[in-house]
């Protein structure tokens, strides 16, 4: 018997507004906002961040939804767990106090784990 609720198919989401979604994220998380006068960006990864204990964690977070929307995709596990490490760094940088929230700013995982998939995606998957 199939549902005649609009809820009981969903179409598959294309990969195009997959890695826009994706996209969109990253630049919220590191390099949303800019420091007039210079070219250094950060996000709310950094800002989120300076709550002591719990800041790292949330974005830490956040930033796996990225490996999970790339895993959705179709990664391979090498590359999954590639970004997963990248996760894991910019989280245990960022638990440092002071000198963490620094490396949170500058390390910017999140945009590192979308250039991978967009260059696994160009090469054909």
């Amino acid at each position: 018997m199939v549902a005649s609720s609009a809820y009981a198919y969903a179409a598959p989401v294309d990969a195009t507004a997959r890695l826009a979604r994706m996209r969109r994220l990253a630049r919220l998380m590191d390099s949303q906002f800019g420091i007039p006068g210079t070219r250094f960006r950060f996000g709310i990864d950094a800002l989120i961040g300076l709550a002591p204990g719990v800041g790292d964690a949330v974005t830490g977070l956040m930033s796996l939804y990225l490996v999970w929307e790339a895993h959705k995709l179709g990664a391979p596990p090498a590359l999954l767990t590639r970004m997963l490490g990248n996760v894991a760094i910019e989280v245990a940088g960022g638990a440092v106090p002071v000198l963490g929230d620094l490396f949170d700013a500058a390390f910017k995982a999140n945009l590192r784990n979308v250039a991978l998939v967009e260059d696994w995606l160009a090469r054909g998957r």
